[in-house]
């Protein structure tokens, strides 16, 4: 259902792939999940990516499933982290690799350093793209 590959003209890559074709006909475009618990608020105190990691590592898992898909059905994924230091964006990564969400990341995937995101105080936002059998 889902084929992940690097071709050999290009580097290797560090867990992820860079092509990652899905012969299914449907596909599930999930929201960015933000680091808000229930109730709507940004987890953590200022600066807390940790806490911010964990709440959208959650918030994912939960709309994987609400969509009738898991982790291992991504084939797309964006990582948006407010800060312009490679360790930090290292550090997230490294998390969300060690995670219950970590099959979501060895698809087609991009971490990106982003000036800011929606909410005050949101350090992190990932955005997947599922790939779900036919009804």
């Amino acid at each position: 259902m889902i084929e992940k590959f690097n071709p050999t003209t290009v580097h290797e890559p560090s867990g992820y792939s860079h092509v990652t074709i899905s012969s299914v006909g449907r596909l599930a475009h999930l929201a960015g999940q933000c680091p808000l618990d229930l109730s709507g608020k940004v987890v953590g105190d200022q600066g807390d990516f940790a806490a911010q990691t964990e709440q959208v590592i959650t918030n994912c898992l939960a709309v994987l499933e609400a969509a009738g898909a898991a982790p291992a059905d991504v084939v797309r994924s964006i990582v948006y982290v407010v800060s312009p230091d490679s360790t930090v964006l290292s550090a997230v990564w490294d998390r969300l690799s060690e995670s219950p969400l970590a099959p979501a990341f060895t698809t087609a995937s991009t971490l990106l350093g982003v000036a800011s995101l929606g909410y005050t105080g949101q350090l992190i936002e990932i955005d997947l793209t599922a790939a779900l059998p036919e009804n």
